[in-house]
């Protein structure tokens, strides 16, 4: 009765036969690297298979993000994030800049002078991006100083990273992501530069026009 469920020699595979199922097995896991894995969590597409899919662009902004993240590990977070949401710019009616009225002058004292601030400006910028080209766009602004801003992509999403720099700190962040488009408000952590990078990460020319509109001194391309 103990014997009488054994499976005969014959019906066992053979070593030929197990060999064989093990290479089938590790060619079908080779393929998949090749033509999945490495395309989507990569970027790196050797057969051009993962471009058809998606999976190539998807696997480049997961490297992009991934770099920047280390990026912002490494970067001074002494400062506070100064980017809030903000309504979309109403560039035909740019808001005026109020300033407080100077105190009366008295006999016993001398007048109280406002504080100098920076004039509120309007611009609009356009810029056009070749497939993986960047560009980085800022304003300068001192300390505390708003800047409402608006900017749109024609060709989908881009890689974005909105940030800042000064002498003696390279990077401090705002926040990053992959969007067609964005509007807030730019409040200045401290005096220095602050602004956009974009990245084009799809297959085809895009054209990014951002609109800004804020106390700022000056706008400038610095990529």
């Amino acid at each position: 009765m103990y014997n009488a469920n054994r499976p005969a020699r014959s019906d066992l595979p053979s070593t030929g036969q197990l060999l064989k199922s093990t290479g089938i097995a590790a060619a079908v896991a080779s393929v998949l690297l090749v033509t999945i894995v490495m395309p989507s969590e990569y970027g790196v597409d050797p057969t051009r298979v993962g471009s058809i899919f998606g999976l190539t662009e998807m696997g480049r902004i997961k490297v992009q993000l991934a770099a920047e993240a280390e990026a912002d590990a490494a970067a001074d977070a002494a400062a506070g994030s100064g980017l809030s949401a903000a309504p979309p710019l109403d560039v035909a009616t740019p808001a005026a800049g109020a300033t407080a009225p100077a105190a009366s002058p008295s006999p016993t004292a001398p007048a109280v002078q406002p504080a100098p601030t920076a004039e509120v400006r309007t611009d609009e910028t356009v810029l056009t991006l070749a497939p993986d080209q960047g560009a980085e766009i800022k304003l300068v602004m001192v300390e505390g100083a708003k800047a409402r801003f608006t900017w749109t992509s024609s060709g989908g999403k881009i890689n974005f990273d909105t940030h800042a720099d000064r002498p003696g700190l390279s990077y401090h962040a705002y926040g990053k992501g992959s969007a067609q488009q964005q509007s807030g408000e730019l409040t200045a952590a401290f005096t220095g530069a602050h602004g956009w990078f974009w990245r084009n990460r799809t297959g085809a020319p895009v054209t990014i026009t951002l609109q800004t509109q804020g106390a700022y001194t000056e706008i400038k391309r610095v990529v």
